[in-house]
């Protein structure tokens, strides 16, 4: 088969090679340092030159060090594209022009985000939730939230929230405060600008060492790609107190990652192509006041695109058995959850494959009398498999991955009102 090795077809992480051991860069990790490459703040380009020997550096830590210097290359082109065109426009405003416009702009959206954030009356919301474990052993992890409105500020305080880890479902601060920021931005109007200035009226209080503020050298892969989306669970959680009529029932709640290759060792298999491939799987949308929820789709923090099976088949040693809607797998209600995926993969030849995954255990909760979504299972031959587990399949073996569905809105008995 001619495979290509470090291929990545995700738009979300254009680098599935970070150095990291495990294919697809994903691992059931316990220390940053396990994770991949850390890249200490420094200058790869100055005055629009690269330097070369931080470049090389960079690359000699890779497993596929041909395919990352392509994917560098492209993310400098971009932001090169990104340079030219703020000179352009600094060139054309004056820089005082466009200083006092970017100032502009900032209070312009804050004012938005002020008239959307007076609809939610004062007062304290709290919510709970858990994450289904953390690699490790340790289950049931709570995820803590208050939400503190007054007339002029909100405060959002994870207090009580579990400690970090010893698995990789610790959150760095920036990662927690993009998800609170994404649950406010989808409260205020479509045309608020996309400025710094919409989140100014938001307080975020994270205790240094929880789980949604790790502190090094805490693992953190499945931080950002699972606990994200937990977060965004528990705020919606708390404001559905506030504005009941406003909020949806939980999603699926997992970005289903799956990470899959095989790192041959250029001495002992000369003849043997190393490939590594990660995608997401998308599940079933929470239904709101007004609607049911969507079946099949990303949610929330995630927004990769599908990778088409005739793709996928064409470049790794991979066959795409089922890929379906999982039926009936959304919460009931009167506006019933959205129903999850089943995604079936057989292996043409060994691997080694990585998930990372949530909702396999605790449900995504429905809202105003409305059912839970159906949890999801992981499967290897048919064997259930836990959450977060890494493993070696032969040429064969079946994986299969039932995604939640989403929680349903109101009590059934209401549907036709």
């Amino acid at each position: 088969l001619p495979l290509p090795s470090g291929l990545n077809l995700q738009e979300e992480n254009p680098n599935a090679d970070i150095g990291c051991e495990s294919p697809g860069s994903m691992p059931i990790s316990s220390s940053l340092e396990e994770e991949g490459l850390v890249i200490a703040p420094q200058k790869l380009l100055c005055a629009g030159q690269m330097d070369q020997s931080v470049f090389d550096s960079i690359l000699s830590a890779l497993i596929n060090p041909d395919e990352s210097r392509g994917d560098f290359n492209a993310q400098i082109s971009a932001n090169r594209v990104g340079v030219q065109r703020l000179l352009q426009l600094a060139q054309s405003m004056g820089v005082d022009r466009l200083q006092q416009a970017m100032v502009q702009l900032n209070d312009y959206a804050e004012s938005f985000a002020q008239a959307a954030l007076a609809t939610i009356p004062a007062g304290e919301y709290r919510f709970e939730d858990v994450m289904d474990d953390d690699g490790k052993g340790n289950r049931s992890i709570p995820i803590r939230v208050c939400v503190r409105k007054s007339d002029t500020q909100l405060e959002v305080d994870f207090d009580r929230t579990h400690a970090q880890t010893q698995g990789n479902i610790n959150c760095p601060l920036s990662v927690c405060a993009a998800s609170v920021f994404y649950v406010f931005r989808c409260l205020m109007p479509s045309n608020t600008p996309q400025a710094a200035g919409s989140f100014r009226c938001i307080r975020l209080l994270a205790p240094e060492g929880s789980l949604v503020n790790a502190k090094r050298p805490a693992a953190v892969a499945a931080g950002n790609v699972e606990t994200s989306t937990r977060i965004v669970d528990v705020l919606l959680g708390a404001l559905s107190q506030a504005i009941p009529e406003r909020i949806p029932a939980a999603s699926h709640g997992s970005m289903n990652n799956v990470a899959m290759g095989y790192h041959a060792d250029a001495k002992t298999e000369p003849d043997t192509l190393s490939w590594s491939y990660y995608e997401t799987i998308g599940g079933g949308m929470g239904a709101s006041a007004n609607t049911p929820g969507l079946s099949a789709v990303q949610t929330h923090m995630t927004n990769t695109y599908n990778t088409p099976v005739e793709v996928l088949e064409s470049r790794y040693p991979l066959r795409i058995k089922r890929y379906q809607i999982r039926r009936n797998s959304g919460g009931h209600g009167a506006q019933p959850g959205g129903d999850g995926i089943i995604r079936e993969y057989e292996f043409l030849a060994p691997a080694r494959v990585t998930l990372l995954t949530e909702r396999r255990h605790h449900a995504p909760w429905g809202l105003q009398g409305g059912q839970a979504g159906a949890v999801g299972i992981n499967q290897l031959n048919q064997k259930r498999l836990d959450a977060k587990v890494t493993f070696s399949v032969d040429a064969g073996d079946c994986l299969t991955l039932q995604t939640a569905g989403g929680g349903g809105f109101g009590h059934e008995e209401n549907k036709n009102e």
